[in-house]
């Protein structure tokens, strides 16, 4: 398995660029990648929501905007429901594309911070590069529970707590 962790942006919107998707992407990917113990390239793309419309009909048959969107560079194995992912031995491990205006959006509906909204986004869109999904409660229990773990490595709150 490689052991570098590099990130990769390309930003469509600017407006990506006065938040420092960079810097967000890097600190998301490699918290993700290094909670596992591995290294990998990823490629993020900073759009807006036109753009990522464009491409969830593309990709998924869905003509609206979304906050991310993923395409791991292979194929995962099935696995038992629950079970952690076996990890790809790729040095490129994807694609993302995350969305500006739903990003905004929902950080202030949320009322959470910009920067830890998108930073959760990028670290749930690496899991999906690494194999988890959460087509099942068992397997969104195994993803939710690795996004909080390395979330709370950042110091970013449980985004899955309910607010009281």
């Amino acid at each position: 398995m490689p052991d570098e962790i590099t990130s990769d942006c390309v930003i469509e919107d600017d407006r990506w660029k006065t938040v420092g998707l960079e810097d967000l992407a890097s600190r998301a990917i490699s918290a993700a990648l290094g909670w596992h113990g591995i290294g990998g390239e990823v490629v993020v793309m900073g759009c807006d929501d036109a753009r990522i419309a464009a491409l969830n009909a593309d990709f998924r048959g869905k003509p609206q905007a979304t906050n991310v969107l993923s395409w791991p560079s292979v194929e995962h194995l099935p696995r038992d429901p629950g079970a952690r992912p076996e990890l790809p031995h790729e040095e490129e491990l994807g694609d993302i594309a995350i969305a500006f205006d739903t990003c905004d959006a929902e950080a202030r509906a949320q009322e959470k911070p910009f920067a830890d909204h998108v930073i959760h986004l990028l670290v749930h869109a690496t899991l999906h590069l690494l194999g988890y999904d959460h087509q099942n409660d068992a397997d969104a229990e195994t993803m939710e529970g690795a996004e909080r773990s390395i979330l709370k490595s950042l110091h970013i709150p449980d985004p899955y707590h309910e607010k009281v």
